[in-house]
């Protein structure tokens, strides 16, 4: 047992804190990459990037990201959820089926985007020509970037949300919704004062666990859009990864995605304050 506790703390150590102190050192000193010599400027990077306008609209888009797709998914997560605790034939195998895009690797959810949305040969493109639309120009257009982005998200992250408020379902007791049936309650009214009080703590879950993925999601769009075009979507975690690797600006890099760790730990600590461990509402 001892054995094992000493095992994870290390394991925690070189994979999550180690990394996460070396990050916030970075970001003290300048320099052209990791293995350069540093200077020392202390907040002059943070200072730096917290006057530049591209930061604040990087934060401004990481927000707006965050919050559309997390409201789609907790919709579209609680609706599938409902209908896949419905008895059906063959219910196991949807069951199974409507996970599916969750185990895909992100990349290949990507490139199945970029074909279905190339402009010359792909499935919607064509589609949309026959329809008379003509040839959507999909990833040069700012909005329909973003609106890539959002759905490839909400499509490939909607199935946990679906299976976490399934297993909160079935913890639901039937009990309640026979009495509120024999009063009088039509479904309506059962699912919102019958079901929806029973996910609540679920719901509290799965936003802040979605809160924090989805504002630092960096793979989807880095590979559908990489935050073009004219920087449409590029939110903090992709100005990070350009500002270090691509304009050898490692310390500013590193003060952005400080700035972003931080953002996060004032969510997770306002979200404990409010829904502390104990189970005991942490609000006065």
């Amino acid at each position: 047992m001892f054995a094992a506790f000493i095992a994870s703390v290390g394991v925690t150590l070189v994979l999550i804190l180690f990394p996460v102190l070396h990050a916030i050192e970075l970001s003290f000193y300048q320099s052209q990459s990791f293995v350069s010599e540093r200077t020392w400027v202390g907040l002059g990077n943070y200072l730096r990037v917290l006057q530049e306008p591209g930061f604040w609209r990087a934060f401004s888009i990481g927000i707006t990201f965050s919050l559309i797709t997390i409201v789609l998914q907790v919709v579209l997560g609680i609706g599938c959820a409902l209908l896949l605790d419905q008895p059906f034939f063959g219910r196991p195998v949807v069951r199974g089926l409507a996970v599916l895009p969750y185990l895909l690797p992100t990349v290949v959810v990507a490139v199945a985007f970029q074909w279905l949305l190339d402009g010359s040969l792909g499935l919607f493109t064509i589609w949309a020509e026959k329809l008379g639309f003509g040839r959507p120009a999909w990833f040069e257009d700012p909005v329909m970037a973003m609106l890539i982005v959002v759905v490839a998200s909400v499509w490939t992250w909607t199935p946990f949300v679906t299976i976490s408020f399934l297993a909160a379902l079935q913890t639901v007791p039937k009990s309640l919704y026979e009495s509120a049936r024999v009063d009088g309650a039509g479904s309506w009214m059962r699912f919102w004062h019958v079901t929806i009080p029973m996910l609540i703590p679920m719901l509290m879950v799965i936003v802040l666990l979605r809160s924090i993925w989805m504002f630092n999601k960096f793979d989807i769009i880095w590979l559908l859009t990489k935050g073009g075009p004219l920087s449409a979507t590029e939110h903090l975690p992709v100005m990070a990864y350009r500002r270090a690797f691509m304009q050898y600006d490692v310390g500013g890099g590193a003060a952005i995605a400080t700035l972003s760790f931080a953002v996060l730990s004032v969510l997770i600590l306002v979200y404990f304050y409010f829904y502390p461990l104990d189970g005991k509402d942490g609000a006065k």
